[in-house]
């Protein structure tokens, strides 16, 4: 079986784009059915965020999955295929491992380091597995890159300093008013993206945070997680805007909710005070054309890039540690891929000579029947024994060779030496999910 990732982001795909192809706003449980009735893949698990939207697939016939899946994603979201394909990555085997592992370790991200990525891939993960979309294959690698995210935040420091789009928002309003101190703060929507950047707002010194949402209960709910911050109610927007230095935008409207014209007849009053918009929204709270009023200053998440380069060249250093836990990491899921392939014949080697190993009890049944039953019992023991320590070493070996055409090799050469039946490689119950087999460990023992 192979694995396949395919997928757009803020690497490959603008926002215009990424917005049209958002997963979240159609339902993830929708995309996992409808992908699933295609028959290309055999489990699956959709990533949606702000920054991306990836199916992690395994399938039988790469190539065949790979085309379906770009015109799934195509389909699904109602994008013509000529706008799609231009943007798409795709990556298979080990190299779709890496991807999801640097996914998860926050290296493919637009504000490299940031934490919410992993939690994004757990509950992508989650969805999936509740559905019943994933099965041995994918539970194992998205279980491993969980590992891989909590090895990074654990063994370096690319978790701290500029490590969200909250700080990359404070970055950019440093650049426009300097010292953050004393400026008035407005974050409009209660979801986490404003809260945290808010929480970055406040750490600065600035002197008030406002939280304005629909639902005042979610305003005060957020307003209180920051803490200190004060709440308005939907119809104040306007005087809550008029009365701001920054603006946070972060709703999950599905149109703008700041055009243009509005935006416009607030800063007549202003008597030219800046404004800083910063639209951490998808889709897009503020419409493009307000950044071309006089004295306003509009940011959306691809305009953080600039951010990212800044953080990618102080944290150097961090990122090549983290770098290196993923290339050993994918090295691990390396070996449990290659050993995959080692099973069948594995189990068919066990079950040959613990056939063998029965046979010869049952010949010399008439021997050792006059034997006590405990003594029969330690003799029946000490075969098995002898049976599991001779297959140990073999067996731990070929499921640890470096590749899947040496397993192979092997694989076929023991079938013929031992002239292991197409039945027993076939048996029914071989484990399907190998990564619970484990080499024989035969049990420590006193003497006697």
């Amino acid at each position: 079986m192979h694995l396949l990732v395919v997928g757009i982001s803020h690497h490959t795909a603008p926002l215009e784009l990424r917005e049209r192809l958002d997963f979240q706003a159609r339902g993830i449980d929708q995309a996992l059915h409808a992908l699933a009735q295609r028959g290309s893949t055999r489990e699956a698990v959709v990533l949606s965020t702000c920054n991306r939207a990836e199916i992690y697939a395994a399938c039988d016939e790469l190539e065949a999955a790979r085309g379906d899946v770009v015109a799934f994603v195509s389909a699904f979201n109602g994008v013509p295929a000529c706008a799609v394909t231009p943007h798409v990555y795709e990556a298979a085997d080990l190299e779709a491992a890496r991807h999801l592992f640097r996914v998860a370790a926050g290296l493919d991200s637009l504000v490299v380091g940031e934490p919410q990525i992993l939690g994004q891939v757990k509950a992508a993960h989650t969805i999936a597995a509740a559905g019943q979309r994933t099965g041995p294959v994918l539970n194992r690698l998205f279980h491993a890159s969980f590992g891989v995210g909590k090895r990074v935040r654990t063994e370096t420091r690319l978790g701290s300093g500029a490590v969200s789009v909250g700080f990359a928002a404070v970055s950019l309003a440093r650049k426009i008013f300097g010292d953050l101190a004393g400026r008035s703060v407005l974050v409009v929507g209660a979801g986490e993206m404003g809260k945290l950047t808010a929480r970055h707002m406040k750490s600065q010194g600035v002197s008030h945070v406002t939280i304005v949402s629909r639902t005042m209960a979610h305003a005060a709910r957020t307003a209180e997680a920051i803490g200190g911050a004060n709440v308005a109610p939907w119809d104040d927007l306007d005087a809550a805007i008029a009365g701001s230095d920054i603006v946070i935008a972060a709703t999950g409207a599905a149109a703008p909710i700041l055009t243009k014209a509005r935006i416009e007849a607030l800063m007549r009053p202003r008597r030219n005070r800046a404004l800083f918009v910063i639209d951490i929204a998808m889709p897009r709270d503020v419409e493009p054309a307000a950044g071309e009023i006089e004295q306003v200053f509009l940011y959306n998440l691809d305009d953080l890039q600039a951010a990212v380069r800044e953080n990618l060249a102080r944290r150097a250093t961090e990122v090549a540690l983290a770098e290196r836990i993923v290339a050993e990491e994918v090295e691990k899921f390396g070996i449990w891929v290659r050993s995959r392939s080692a099973i069948p014949t594995v189990v068919a080697l066990r079950q040959h000579f613990e056939d063998i190993r029965r046979t010869e009890l049952d010949r010399l049944a008439f021997k050792t029947a006059s034997m006590p039953p405990d003594a029969r019992a330690r003799l029946d023991e000490i075969t098995r024994l002898i049976v599991e320590k001779l297959l140990l070493h073999p067996t731990e070996q070929l499921k640890l060779l470096g590749d899947t055409e040496t397993v192979g090799a092997y694989a076929d050469a023991l079938t013929r030496l031992f002239a292991l039946s197409e039945r027993a490689l076939d048996a029914p119950d071989a484990p399907r999910d190998d990564s619970r087999v484990e080499p024989f460990r035969p049990k420590e023992r006193g003497r006697r």
